[in-house]
């Protein structure tokens, strides 16, 4: 059973955040924001388009490199922190908060529940020995 706030991670580092029943919240984890460095760049998907859980929804360029974000989940895209896109120095400095990256309208709620939760997502970075590089 999920609650309205909960925080669930995906295996490439982006979080989601249950707004309500349908609706949520995803931006990317302490971890790789500061994996990546200084986030200088953002390309986000606009209002309206879908999600393809799996399938890359945007693109972070960054000083350790360019990276794709990979959906989490699948849904249409009803917001986006246009704040994020102007100034994208707001992911490093509060990625849970404040540096959120967009709101979408989830086509299937079980795709929230297979995310990990907070402790499932910490033993997977040190199973894949992500936390010993800190």
């Amino acid at each position: 059973m999920r609650t309205i706030g909960e925080i669930r991670f995906s295996r490439d580092h982006v979080w989601v955040r249950m707004d309500d029943d349908i609706r949520a919240t995803i931006g990317l984890t302490d971890y790789l924001q500061e994996k990546l460095g200084e986030i200088y760049a953002l390309k986000l998907p606009e209002e309206g388009e879908e999600l393809i859980k799996e399938e890359a929804f945007s693109v972070v360029e960054a000083k350790n490199g360019r990276r794709e974000l990979i959906a989490p989940i699948s849904g249409e895209v009803i917001d986006i922190n246009y704040e994020a896109v102007e100034v994208p120095e707001i992911i490093n400095e509060d990625p849970l908060s404040e540096g959120w990256l967009l709101k979408v309208e989830m086509t299937s709620g079980p795709e929230f529940d297979d995310l990990f939760t907070e402790d499932e997502y910490t033993e997977h970075l040190s199973e894949e020995g992500e936390l010993e590089e800190e």
